[in-house]
């Protein structure tokens, strides 16, 4: 089993890695406050939410199995060498669960607020449905020969498609109603921090061990980091270059948008959800 050269790049991996996870974790609140505040959730795109939490859940099938199984670590060193690190640190464990729970948590506040006629389009169905349909059928394959390592990648591999698909109904949106309003920056620059310093994390440990097979043996950590920071570029040249709005244009727009609840009262016939 491989151990830290450097107890000083031992720490900063450590401080890296949890700066990282409270950046990450931090960017969900924003939004959540922000729906809270209005009490309303239009202009938050609800495929984001739906393609979301199929990402994360992804993310905490691979980061949880990786990093608690004994099976597992002894597949990826069968693999990449006894002498390597397990390319999985506790915060990244810490933060999937945090995700899926806060994820869950603004999904349930879709329900209990305004939403307009904001709905989950076709096209998020069904792209969760064919991703959950090709986990169970990777499951099938997996389970007689017991390659849960190349299970578990799967899964990191759809997190990583996940979160590129993820981000682009929210661009779009920004995109068609040239406005940010609704919507929180505030997660998005939170959002950025994390994915710099995860980044980073993984650069301390390559040059610590001096070897580059933690950046291709967690691939999807790597992948994510670059695309956290790509998209997060791009909603911050939206919000502050492409429709930048101040305090009044922006409480007028909230006000003209057209909303409506999802639960009516008792006293008025309740609608279809669709």
């Amino acid at each position: 089993m491989a151990a830290w050269n450097s107890i000083y790049l031992e720490v900063t991996y450590q401080v890296f890695g949890w700066i990282a996870f409270f950046s990450w974790s931090f960017s969900f609140y924003p939004q959540v406050i922000l729906n809270y505040r209005r009490k309303s959730v239009v202009g938050l795109n609800f495929d984001f939410l739906v393609l979301n939490m199929t990402k994360h859940s992804s993310y905490l099938i691979y980061n949880a199995a990786m990093f608690f199984s004994p099976t597992i670590q002894r597949q990826y060193h069968e693999k990449y060498g006894f002498q390597e690190m397990i390319p999985v640190a506790a915060n990244d464990v810490a933060f999937s669960v945090h995700a899926v729970a806060l994820t869950a948590f603004t999904l349930f506040q879709v329900l209990i607020y305004e939403r307009g006629t904001q709905k989950v389009s076709k096209t998020c169905t069904g792209i969760t449905t064919a991703v959950l349909a090709s986990a169970v059928v990777c499951l099938i394959i997996a389970w007689p020969k017991h390659s849960w390592l190349w299970l578990i990648s799967v899964f990191n591999t759809i997190q990583v498609i996940m979160t590129a698909i993820k981000y682009i109904p929210q661009a779009i949106m920004n995109f068609r109603r040239k406005s940010t309003v609704g919507w929180s920056i505030g997660n998005i620059l939170l959002d950025l921090v994390g994915g710099i310093l995860n980044f980073g994390q993984l650069g301390v440990q390559s040059i610590d061990q001096d070897t580059w097979v933690n950046f291709y043996g967690n691939i999807g950590k790597t992948l994510l980091s670059l695309e956290v920071v790509f998209f997060d570029l791009l909603f911050i040249f939206q919000h502050y270059v492409l429709y930048p709005a101040n305090k009044e244009e922006r409480n007028q727009a909230i006000m003209q948008e057209s909303v409506a609840p999802l639960i009516k009262p008792p006293d008025e016939p309740q609608s279809t959800l669709v």
